[in-house]
């Protein structure tokens, strides 16, 4: 076979597929994500309603009546808390259920199955699962009425003070599966001599883990802690199944707010709370996430 140096022409390149095959999937992104996302910012400075055909600007006007609504100043306040709680318990859940399944046995890996499954179910059927579960004559007040020996009707989602942190547990319970398999592949990748030189030094299981594995996954941990902020600060589906942002709105995030507005018809002022949405995570999150990344690199 003559080669191509002798012959002089240049080598073949290895068969690509065509980038306009490409196309349709820029296009899908294009029309439902870029194009709203630009829309977005347009319609936030517009009167656009349900009570008007026409559109006109409006200037900084929907800002303004968003910085002077208290509602959505304590719908901030809410998501917030909301996102921290759920980013704790959520990493909490997954780095326990890790731990305690680490070993690879038949049961754990049935076990690790068992605790995946609620990441593939629906939000919403997860939310009116508990809020089934969690009536004042719910199974749960039931089962701790059978152990007390007495009536229990804990209000779990209908506290003003609580239920936030209920409806935190409903979602980190559904996500603690995904935060378990991080962790268990941060776990897979710690180098077996490291320990071993950790046991020969003495060291205990609680001092190994403190000082040995917990810094080797902190990879892991800043991808669970921003996926859990990241997804909790658009919580919405669980939150409307379980309380609708209830009781007295005091699990109304954001998002519900903003559905609630978009409801009455007033869409610009809940496009300008989207963006005001978008502004909150970016100036929370982020700089969470760069933390944890700094800490990374200090570990």
């Amino acid at each position: 076979m003559i080669s191509s140096l002798s012959t002089g022409r240049p080598p073949r390149r290895a068969v690509l597929y065509p980038s306009w095959f490409l196309a349709p999937a820029f296009a899908v992104l294009a029309v439902f994500f870029f194009l709203p996302t630009v829309f977005n910012f347009v319609y936030a400075f517009t009167d656009w309603s349900a009570f008007h055909n026409d559109i006109r600007p409006v200037g900084l006007a929907n800002v303004e009546a968003v910085l002077s609504n208290g509602a959505l100043l304590s719908s901030l306040r809410i998501t917030i808390v909301y996102a921290f709680l759920v980013a704790i318990m959520q990493t909490g859940f997954g780095l326990g259920l890790a731990l305690l399944l680490e070993r690879d046995t038949r049961i754990n890996r049935f076990a690790r199955v068992v605790f995946f499954i609620p990441v593939l179910m629906s939000a919403l059927a997860v939310g009116y699962t508990f809020q089934a579960l969690l009536k004042p004559d719910g199974p749960v007040n039931g089962f701790l009425g059978a152990l007390a020996g007495q009536d229990v009707t804990i209000p779990w989602l209908g506290s003003t003070t609580w239920t936030v942190v209920t409806v935190a547990f409903v979602n980190s319970w559904k996500w603690m599966g995904l935060a378990m398999v991080i962790f268990l592949a941060g776990l897979k990748t710690i180098p077996a001599d490291v320990l071993e030189a950790a046991r020969i030094d003495g060291a205990g299981r609680w001092r190994t883990f403190r000082s040995v594995r917990f810094p080797l996954i902190a990879p892991a941990v800043t991808f669970n802690v921003a996926t859990a902020l990241l997804g909790s600060f658009n919580g919405f589906d669980t939150i409307l199944a379980t309380t609708g942002g209830g009781p007295a709105q005091q699990t109304e995030v954001l998002d519900i707010y903003i559905f609630r507005v978009y409801g009455n018809g007033l869409f610009a002022q809940a496009t300008t709370m989207s963006l005001a949405l978008l502004l909150l995570v970016t100036l929370l999150a982020f700089p969470v996430i760069g933390y944890l990344r700094k800490r990374e690199r200090v570990l």
